[in-house]
């Protein structure tokens, strides 16, 4: 049985069976050392200065408490997720192996923490095949498609420039506040660049009035998109994104540069490596409100696109993007981790 991380009892149920079980970790190793730690005592929460108390993971600079996950920087305030979370690790001990969804050489040293442990492989980037080594051709997404392919954004990308366009999205869950969506907007509509904003439906209606007509010849606003085809269009420049870890493994595969706008859960985590560790983009800088103000929106972005900062950005992001797209080629190190792994499947 191979489960995912927050299903834990299916590993209680494939010890029952006498059958192999496989847990397939889908946020980042530095995460899930943070997770672990908490799980087993090693860091107490809640943390006693807030103020003061760092937290190492590894390879990156120490984190200060709110660059941990919102579950451990904000105790008690997620007291179902803060279990689900924790409960990753609760059994793993009789797990036969750990399948991570990155690529080694993007975590080296919080793979080989976790190895010391367990049976580790790292089989990531998990982005379909057409976009990284299209050794399947007709593997283009992930087998789930919720709503009709959007060709309004296709056409109109087709016709703006090359790496002129900001992709703008939070996923299906984030959700922010009228006041922060006025400032995204107006950060947008400042930086005068053209840009792709996917709002839900059901938070379009906290957009500033008149919004989408005034910026009608600057952006576009629709209510879902393939952010996977998306990314991949010549004419994106960066991405404007919450920081969920499969947003940031999509950049990193098509070698788009990152505005990171954290809002909760691992995000503020991955922001950090964003910029700090990775340096494939910049995160921006909250006020003592916990609002981004426009003027910062626009300083990021411009950062990423066009500032001082941008080349070294580019630079890093092709980098990784090649390191991706050699981890699961024929003969990578994803690559020979899922033939590993299909070996000992054959020899159990």
């Amino acid at each position: 049985i191979i489960y995912d991380g927050f299903l834990p009892w299916a590993l209680d149920v494939a010890k029952q069976l006498g059958l192999i079980g496989v847990v397939f970790f889908t946020q980042s190793c530095a995460v899930n050392s943070i997770y672990y730690r908490v799980q087993r005592g090693l860091i107490q929460l809640p943390l006693s200065d807030p103020d003061s108390t760092t937290i190492s993971v590894p390879r990156a600079p120490e984190l200060h408490p709110w660059e941990a996950p919102s579950f451990v920087q904000s105790y008690g305030s997620y007291p179902f997720w803060f279990d689900v979370v924790l409960g990753q690790f609760s059994n793993i001990d009789q797990v036969d192996w750990v399948l991570c969804n990155i690529f080694y050489e993007m975590e080296k040293e919080g793979v080989d923490w976790m190895a010391k442990m367990w049976k580790v492989g790292t089989i990531g980037p998990t982005v379909p095949s057409y976009y990284l080594d299209k050794r399947l051709e007709h593997d283009a997404d992930y087998g789930l498609q919720l709503l009709k392919p959007n060709t309004l954004c296709k056409n109109w990308l087709d016709s703006k420039p090359k790496n002129s366009v900001i992709y703008v999205s939070f996923g299906s869950a984030a959700k922010l506040s009228e006041e922060q969506f006025e400032e995204l907007a107006q950060g947008l509509k400042n930086s005068h660049l053209n840009f792709l904003w996917v709002v839900r439906e059901a938070e379009q209606e906290k957009l500033p009035k008149g919004f989408i007509d005034e910026i009608s010849n600057q952006g576009l606003v629709v209510g879902w998109a393939s952010q996977l085809e998306a990314l991949s269009h010549e004419a994106i420049g960066c991405l404007v994104t919450h920081c969920g870890f499969n947003s940031i493994l999509e950049a990193f595969s098509l070698g788009v540069p990152v505005v990171g706008m954290p809002q909760w859960t691992d995000q503020g985590t991955n922001a950090k490596f964003v910029e700090e560790v990775w340096k494939v983009g910049v995160r921006v800088k909250v006020d003592e409100n916990g609002i981004v103000q426009r003027t910062q929106i626009e300083e990021c972005i411009r950062d990423v696109m066009e500032g001082e900062k941008s080349e070294e950005i580019k630079k890093n992001v092709a980098k990784w993007m090649k390191l991706a797209k050699v981890a699961v080629d024929e003969g990578g190190s994803s690559d020979k981790n899922i033939d590993e792994f299909v070996a000992y499947l054959a020899g159990y």
